[in-house]
């Protein structure tokens, strides 16, 4: 009993949201948990080992966050600090114009939770702007937070409340991934100026967090109105062989006799897997995108139908299922291509390279000014927010064009606004 409580008060002292821990450490979480397949590997035929890729992402952000903590380097302010006093007076005015397109997405019937289709048929402006709400409370709640002199739990109790109403505004629209941002920015700022989270806290919040969101989608699928045509099920029609045919009914038999809860519990990860793992073939077969995908992100806001990158991700990792039977997303929907995927996709093992060693600068650079600068400063609710975006891309992908938008909107805030001199605290 003696030793176990040594080795948590040792695991208590790491620094739970440092550059060095929380990402790489919910990446591994994140392929880890989908080792637990429960056959759904055999059901879609997974050919590729995504160690190797997987493995070269975390030397290279390893590399970026350790030179740039070495150097002390923080973002420069490129002469522009004068405009720092404006920073909290625009966050306000996007707020304002995010909460007047909600309302009337929500006054024109749009209700995502009820329906996956719904979701899809919200209007695309209204949506984009939309999302400008709980990221400028977000921004102004957890800013708020930091300047308290003294931050009781009463206070807490009730920045925690109104995060919750914005939360539920944007369950209401059938999106998570806003829903895990704000919680992840809110307990990251927690940990600053309230009390400092333990590890052994966060991996119990994580569990509950991750058993919750899980149960939310599986909940979501198991009410859909499959008789609608974005909600089919339809599998393609393929000629396979005797052998073939019967090795896919014995692994649907086997991926049956799992409760349907069990593997909602690990759904998401395991899908990243399964599509990590099929891009890599697909790019042996077929090549790379070249910069298709990240294009993608930009021409979705062109006239016209565009394909969204997302769905572009569909398109290739069903073109490589298809001959094996079986969809791994239906052809109506999106895939999370998980940021990995996103990276090799478009340039192999070189732009995921590139990709991880920019995160690690990015978020050291970040990192290196709440220390320079102090945590009551508006570069911890900068550092919140990008390590956690940076982190819920792992799964996602980085193709969403308002988060990039939000991510240049916070790394420029925080290199021209002014700093406080109070050293760093925990």
């Amino acid at each position: 009993m003696e030793k176990l409580k040594k080795v948590l008060t040792k695991v208590n002292k790491i620094d739970t949201f440092s550059p060095y821990f929380f990402l790489p450490f919910i990446l591994l979480l994140y392929f880890f948990t989908s080792l637990f397949d429960w056959h759904r590997f055999e059901l879609f035929n997974i050919r590729e080992s995504i160690w190797p890729v997987v493995t070269l992402a975390l030397v290279c952000y390893y590399i970026g966050v350790y030179l740039i903590d070495k150097l002390q380097w923080t973002i420069p302010s490129f002469g522009l600090s004068f405009l720092g006093k404006y920073v909290i007076h625009f966050v306000i005015f996007l707020t304002i114009l995010g909460l007047g397109s909600y309302l009337m997405m929500i006054f024109g019937g749009g209700l995502g939770i009820s329906d996956e289709e719904n979701r899809r048929n919200l209007d695309p402006k209204l949506n984009f702007f939309s999302q400008l709400l709980w990221f400028g409370v977000l921004l102004l709640l957890s800013y708020k937070m930091i300047l308290e002199q003294k931050m009781t739990w009463k206070k807490a109790l009730v920045f925690g409340s109104i995060f919750a109403v914005v939360m539920f505004l944007f369950l209401l629209m059938g999106y998570r991934t806003p829903l895990i941002i704000m919680l992840f920015t809110g307990i990251i700022i927690f940990h600053f100026v309230v009390k400092r989270v333990k590890l052994t806290w966060f991996l119990s919040a994580l569990f509950v967090i991750a058993v919750a969101f899980s149960m939310f989608g599986f909940i979501r699928v198991l009410t859909e109105d499959i008789t609608k045509e974005h909600n089919r099920r339809d599998q393609p029609e393929v000629e396979l062989s005797v052998e073939e045919r019967k090795k896919l009914l014995t692994a649907e038999q086997k991926v049956n006799l799992t409760p349907k809860w069990m593997l909602a519990l690990n759904a998401e990860s395991v899908t990243g897997h399964i599509v990590l793992s099929t891009i890599i073939e697909y790019t042996k077969e077929e090549g790379y995108l070249n910069g298709e995908l990240h294009r993608g992100i930009f021409n979705t806001i062109l006239p016209g139908e565009q394909i969204s990158p997302r769905m572009k991700v569909t398109e290739v990792v069903n073109s490589i299922s298809i001959e094996k039977g079986k969809n791994i997303t239906r052809e109506t929907r999106t895939t999370t291509p998980t940021f990995i995927g996103q990276l090799f996709l478009d340039g192999g093992y070189l732009l995921v390279a590139i990709g991880f060693l920019l995160y690690g600068v990015l978020i050291s650079l970040i990192y290196n000014k709440v220390k320079q600068g102090g945590i009551r400063s508006f570069h911890s609710v900068a550092y919140a927010f990008v390590i956690t975006v940076f982190t819920v891309s792992m799964h996602t992908g980085l193709l969403d064009l308002i988060f990039i938008l939000m991510l240049g909107f916070v790394i420029i805030a925080s290199s021209i606004i002014k700093t406080d001199k109070r050293k760093l605290r925990y």
